[in-house]
C-alpha cells in the first residue's frame, strides 16, 4: 500500500486543551481578585488602522499620546497611576483623533472611583467616601470598547437633473489639472500684475 511514510510520527494531539482552558480562566480569576477592586486592562486609545485599505476601520492603540493627555488635562505621571496607557512615541496627525481620544479620557476621569492613598486624609481629586461603596470592579477584557456606529437608512428617491449632468470623472480630470498648473499660472499673473506696474 501507500503507508510507507511513517504518519503517525508526525501527527500531533491537543489532549492538553481543555485542561489548559480551565487554568487561563483560573489565572484570569486570581489576576481580578489581586488588582481589585482595579480593572484587569488599562484604557487604551481609539484609532484609525494604516493604509487606504483599512482607514476606514476603528481599533485600540497601544496608549495616549502627550498631546491627548494635556488636552483632557492629565499629567503622564498620573495617567499611569490610574490606569491609563500611554505612548510617548505616538504623534497626532489630526484633530478628529485628538479630540475623540481627548474626550475619551474625559469620561474615563468622570466614571473613575479614586480610593485615597491614606483614608484619613483625603486629597484634592480622590472620590468622597460616600461614593467609595459603590465601586465595583469591571471585569471585561477591554475598558470602554469601541461601540459599533448605527448604520443609517437611505431613503430611495429620483435623481435630480443636476446630478444626472455632474460627471465625476470630468470633476477630477480639472481639479487634478488645476493643481498641476496653479503655480504656473500663478508665476505668470504676478509677472503680468509687474509689467504693468512699470509701464
Amino acid at each position: 500500500g501507500h503507508f510507507h511514510k511513517d504518519w503517525q510520527r508526525y501527527v500531533k494531539c491537543w489532549f492538553k486543551q481543555p485542561g489548559r482552558k480551565i487554568r487561563r480562566a483560573a489565572n484570569r480569576k486570581a489576576k481580578a481578585d489581586k488588582v481589585a477592586p482595579r480593572p484587569i486592562g488599562k484604557l487604551r486609545p481609539v484609532i484609525r488602522c494604516p493604509n487606504r485599505k483599512y482607514n476606514i476601520k476603528l481599533r485600540m492603540g497601544k496608549g495616549f499620546s502627550l498631546d491627548e493627555l494635556k488636552s483632557a488635562k492629565i499629567s503622564k505621571k498620573e495617567a499611569m497611576t490610574i490606569g491609563i496607557s500611554v505612548d510617548y512615541k505616538r504623534k497626532n496627525r489630526s484633530l478628529e483623533g485628538l479630540h475623540r481620544n481627548a474626550n475619551r479620557l474625559k469620561t474615563y476621569r468622570q466614571k473613575l472611583i479614586l480610593f485615597p492613598k491614606n483614608p484619613k486624609k483625603i486629597k484634592k481629586g480622590d472620590t468622597k467616601k460616600s461614593e467609595l461603596s459603590k465601586a465595583t470592579q469591571y471585569k471585561g477584557k477591554i475598558v470602554m470598547p469601541i461601540l459599533a456606529a448605527k448604520k443609517k437608512k437611505v431613503e430611495a428617491r429620483k435623481i435630480t437633473d443636476a446630478e444626472k449632468e455632474f460627471s465625476a470623472y470630468a470633476t477630477l480630470r480639472r481639479e487634478s489639472k488645476t493643481a498641476k498648473t496653479w503655480g504656473q499660472k500663478a508665476k505668470a499673473a504676478k509677472e503680468a500684475a509687474d509689467d504693468a506696474a512699470v509701464t
